[in-house]
Formats: structure tokens, sequence, C-alpha cells
């Protein structure tokens, strides 16, 4: 079969190249892959920042954010020949720490989880692959063309999810979110919003095309500028942040409404030093019971979770969420970002 591989730390390792056949093993699924979603971790791996293969192994199958169709499901499992599925990435630990144990993998204590295409396991990114049956989510047959997006909305139904948690230790009545960012993240951000019947704004630096039409097409208000120009006097209860861009994140602290909530769903780049007066941003957080916290990765809770908000969302707004369709030997393409992308998706099936 074909693989996305790399050499990890070794930039410019990519090749997509015939691999042996996954053998399942006991309690498997063996899926066809249909779909394989492209995001920052995956250029990063590329680029030579990090990632690790499996033990023994010379190279890495890239690839988290899947989607494809049962070939073959063990006797006695939920799942049959032909069922659209997407496989989880992460793994917990094997010894295990507390999260891990009541099935919190996502907030594993020790980092000694594994992931799919990202550490010590293969990715999903190959015309084949096994899951295990309990790491297996079924989705929509309606999803097909949509559903390699799963991924992705796992982390904002997470993030969704904690919020509502920390809302509830008081009186909880949020009325608006802004969400800074209008990638895959920020934009399925905005949809759960509008889900739970929120007012939204997004705040991104594209002035045309297809990102503010998507947010607009919501139901959301769209801006660009600063965070204080798009929330003005009426500040929000909710913020989620998903650039990781550094003054956006300071500035997400200082403009919640008081009891606000900054969810922190980017990752910043180290070494840009801002200026920030911390004195004013710790004042607003303590006398207003402020909350920031930061999330990444998901349980399977959350993809069921997510999986029922795809299922709910515009068939039509999430494919024009799909900009670009690369098929498999064109894999590389995948890996420079145009301008005016969203999401960038490889067909596995080409």
């Amino acid at each position: 079969m074909r693989a996305i591989t790399v050499k990890t730390s070794q930039p410019g390792s990519l090749r997509v190249e015939e691999v042996p056949d996954p053998v399942p093993h006991e309690g498997d699924l063996l899926v066809r892959g249909l779909a394989l979603g492209i995001c920052g971790t995956d250029r990063e791996i590329v680029n030579g920042e990090y990632g690790w293969p499996p033990e023994g192994a010379d190279r890495l199958i890239l690839g988290h954010e899947s989607l494809g169709q049962v070939v073959q499901a063990p006797d006695g499992s939920d799942f049959a020949e032909g069922d659209l599925v997407v496989g989880v990435v992460r793994r917990p630990d094997p010894v295990p720490c507390p999260a891990c144990a009541r099935g919190e993998f996502d907030m594993c204590r020790n980092g000694r989880y594994v992931e799919h295409g990202i550490k010590q396991i293969h990715g999903y990114g190959s015309e084949l692959w096994t899951v295990e049956a309990g790491y297996a989510v079924k989705l929509d047959p309606a999803l097909e063309r949509v559903g390699v997006l799963m991924e992705p909305a796992t982390v904002l139904a997470k993030a969704w999810d904690q919020i509502g948690r920390i809302g509830a230790r008081a009186w909880y009545g949020p009325r608006s979110v802004l969400v800074t960012g209008a990638g895959p993240i920020g934009l399925l951000a905005a949809m759960m919003g509008r889900q739970r019947g929120l007012e939204v704004h997004v705040l991104d630096l594209a002035e045309k095309g297809v990102k503010p039409a998507l947010a607009t097409d919501l139901g959301a208000t769209y801006h660009t500028g600063t965070i204080p120009d798009a929330v003005g006097e009426t500040k929000p209860d909710i913020i989620i942040e998903a650039t990781g861009v550094g003054r956006l994140v300071f500035d997400a602290m200082a403009n919640t409404a008081a009891a606000g909530i900054v969810c922190l769903t980017g990752v910043s780049a180290t070494g840009r030093p801002l200026q920030v007066d911390a004195g004013s941003i710790n004042r607003d957080i303590v006398l207003e019971n402020d909350v920031v916290f930061g999330s990444v990765n998901a349980n399977l809770h959350h993809y069921r979770l997510a999986a029922e908000s795809l299922a709910k969302a515009d068939r039509g707004w999430l494919e024009r969420m799909i900009t670009r369709r690369i098929p498999l030997e064109q894999a590389q393409e995948a890996m420079a970002p145009g301008p005016d992308d969203v999401k960038v998706v490889i067909d596995l099936t080409a």
C-alpha cells in the first residue's frame, strides 16, 4: 500500500512510498483510508521540528486527522464493513497515570502517552490502517465528504466542554463569545458557539475571501484589527484564542466580561518577548473572578461530542471549509499552506 512517511528530525524527508499492508491484531478494525487532514502539527513534523517514529522504525507514517471506511471488523464489535470511522489520536500511557486510568488521556500527567502520526505510533496517512475497536468512532454516513474535520472538531468539543464545567462553578449564563483566528479551529469554535445559541464574533487578519464569508454565513460577526476594536464596550463572556499570537493571548486575558473565561487553543512560538502590563492583567483576572486555561487533544467523550456537533452542522458550510483536496501522490503540496487555505485535505484514494 502507499503511505506518507517522514524521517523525523530530518527536514524535507517526506515521501509517498510503498509499505507493507497493516496486519490487524485481535480486536482491531482494518480500515480503508479515505482522507487525511493536514494541520500545523504535520507541517512542523515535516520540517523536522519534532516527531518520534515507533520503536525500531526508521520512518513515521504521518497523519492524525483521519477518515476511513471499515474493511474488516472483529466479531462482537459495534462496527461493520462499510462503516465510516475516524481513529482516536492519543493512547494512554502504560503505567497509567491517574488521569489516563480514568479515560482522560488528553490530560495525561506524566507525558508517557503516544499519538498516531506524531509520537511513537504510525499515523493514518496510508491507504489502509488499523485501529482498536475501542479507539474508533463511527460517523454518520452522510459526513463522508466532511468527516475528516472530526479531529479538529474534537479539540473544540473538549474546549466547550471545559468552558461549561468552569462556568458551572457559579451562576452561568453566557451570551457572547469572541473567537480569535478563522482557521479550522477558530471556525469550528464559532460553529459550536452558534449551536449553543451564543452571539459569536470572529477576529482574523483576512479582509476578504472564504474566511469572512464562512464566519458571516454562520451568523457570526466578523472583525479585523485588534481585540479591543472587536469587543468594543460590550466585552464577551468567553474568548477562544486559536492563533497563538502573543499579543492576542494577552489582549484576550484583558478583554472579557466579569467572571469571563479565556480558552487558549493556539500554540505560541517562543523567543518573541512582549511588553505587557502584567499588573493590570493580574488585577482584572483576580478582581473579576476570570479564568484562563489551555486545552489540547481530546478523549473519547469529546470525540462523541464532536461527532454529534458535525452531524448537526450544515454540510455545505463544512465542505466549504475544505479549500483544497490533494491526491495522495502529491502529498508534498499539502505541506505548503496557501494564502486562501482553511483546511487542506489529502485524498487517500486518488
